[in-house]
């Protein structure tokens, strides 16, 4: 009998968790089982507890449920602490592991299967929810010079700011980024999902070597828009993020790190 996997979100029909798993488990040899489940907003603890008791081995959270899989957890991660989030878990001896790979597989997209290492470079994340939240740890472990976050909210990223107390770590107004020379952007605002433009002033990304959409399968984004209009040559979305989180959270449960390339390709939808 093969090991049972499952993701639970709500929505879950949008899901390419158990075709990225399948494939995996193909290419890696692994006999394994790897479902979606529809969460219950009243029932979601119940519905975890369940799969577990009837034999689950983890399983990938998505939202709006990745806080909660945090609450639910009997260990956390530094990851998912620091993330106040889990974006998967493990069941061991009854108890419940939780862990957070959602910033691990966006610094090994960027630096790896991009090939734009974070050592050394002026790093600019928009936004400051649990995504950004999620990639701070594994951003600042890889050196950059310095990673500057900016918000609307500078209430929430200043609070952030004050959590993590980083060297490296500054926050910034949308307005003052003007001209500052950036090498990497990444956007983890909701503005791309929702149509709107980021409120970046002209010129903020015009020395930026790679700017990032977290959103991924989107096409030319708000953000992607603004980046190719201000000269940035080089433009990806969070496809490979997806796909490298993924191999974490399977490495995690299967002792097996599978190879990600066939399946970002597969994947992949040109950004036009």
């Amino acid at each position: 009998m093969s090991d049972r996997y499952a993701v639970i979100g709500r929505p879950i029909n949008h899901t390419k968790s158990p075709l990225i798993h399948g494939l995996f488990a193909e290419a890696s040899g692994q006999a394994l089982e790897y479902g979606a489940m529809e969460g219950r907003l009243d029932e979601f603890e119940r519905q975890v507890l369940s799969f577990r008791d009837e034999g689950g081995r983890g399983m990938n959270i998505t939202a709006p449920f990745k806080l909660r899989a945090f609450e639910l957890a009997d260990w956390r991660s530094e990851r998912a602490q620091l993330a106040r989030a889990a974006n998967a878990l493990k069941f061991e001896g009854g108890s419940i592991v939780a862990e957070n790979f959602d910033g691990i597989g966006l610094l090994r997209d960027i630096e790896e299967n991009l090939g734009e290492p974070l050592r050394g470079a002026r790093v600019l994340v928009l936004g400051a929810g649990g995504a950004v939240r999620g990639a701070l740890l594994p951003f600042l472990q890889a050196e950059p010079r310095e990673l500057v976050i900016a918000n609307r909210d500078m209430a929430k990223a200043m609070a952030l700011s004050d959590e993590i107390n980083h060297p490296l770590l500054r926050i910034s107004r949308y307005e003052a980024l003007e001209g500052l020379g950036f090498d990497i952007v990444v956007n983890a605002t909701s503005a791309s999902l929702t149509g709107e433009l980021p409120p970046l002033p002209q010129g903020a990304l015009a020395q930026a070597r790679l700017a990032y959409e977290l959103a991924y399968g989107k096409g030319l984004t708000p953000f992607l828009r603004i980046a190719q209009g201000q000269g940035v040559t080089r433009l990806a979305d969070g496809v490979g993020m997806l796909v490298e989180q993924a191999a974490e959270a399977f490495a995690w449960w299967r002792g097996v790190r599978p190879e990600t390339r066939a399946v970002i390709d597969r994947l992949t939808i040109p950004l036009e």
